[in-house]
């Protein structure tokens, strides 16, 4: 039996495999995924009742799996109202790119020392995005563009910086709603992502870099722009 929520039913299908990690944890990378994914939007309210059902899991379980995305700022709890995806300011979005920058363009400059499937990693998701252009899925040239961006802060070759990237690429994700038109904005950075591999590729992290930065700058403005900043 399907919901009418789709991200629902992703929780649902997914929930044999919340008995083989800590089932908080899980519930709470499912949710993550839901937000990384665009299914799960700014101001959505998370029904508590018809999602601990889908994930077969208890109510404890669920508000603990809140909590933790709370923490990160994905969630956000309203007293007698209840748990609702967090709503970005200009502020959060400034923040996002400040530590973007730091962990990206450290990325780029280990790219010397990244084995061959990292860097094949940034070739798909950037060929990823191109096909799901193509076929006219916007929303999904989002998220192919937010693989991209982990796979170059993977290049640290650091667990901690790959967690790290995970929760503030799904922050950036719900500020991506605040664009009225996901074609126009994304559009561009297709070419722009695969110059960025392109120059990887040859080895001229100088001007990866530079271009990154760049990047960054002129998505950020847009980002507050679209919020009224």
């Amino acid at each position: 039996m399907t919901s009418a929520e789709p991200w629902l039913d992703r929780i649902a299908a997914a929930r044999d495999d919340l008995d083989r990690s800590s089932t908080a944890a899980r519930v709470a990378d499912l949710l993550r995924d839901q937000i990384t994914a665009g299914l799960l939007v700014p101001g959505a309210r998370l029904p508590e009742e018809e999602l601990g059902k889908a994930a077969k899991v208890s109510r404890n379980t669920l508000r603990e799996a809140f909590r933790l995305l709370v923490k990160e700022r994905l969630l956000v709890h309203e007293f007698n109202r209840g748990v609702f995806v967090r709503t970005l300011t200009p502020e959060d979005v400034a923040d996002i790119y400040r530590a973007r920058r730091i962990l990206e363009c450290e990325g780029l400059r280990s790219v010397t020392i990244a084995p061959p499937e990292a860097l094949a990693r940034l070739d798909a998701a950037v060929t990823a995005g191109e096909q799901a252009a193509a076929a006219g899925d916007w929303p999904e040239v989002g998220t192919a563009d937010i693989q991209f961006h982990k796979a170059i802060a993977a290049l640290c070759g650091s667990t901690r910086v790959d967690e790290m990237v995970r929760h503030l690429l799904a922050e950036l994700r719900l500020a991506f709603h605040q664009m009225d038109s996901p074609r126009e904005f994304h559009e561009p950075y297709l070419a722009r992502n695969r110059q960025l591999v392109t120059l990887i590729q040859r080895g001229d992290t100088t001007a990866a870099e530079r271009e990154l930065r760049a990047y960054l700058d002129t998505a950020e403005s847009q980002l507050t722009k679209a919020y009224g900043a």
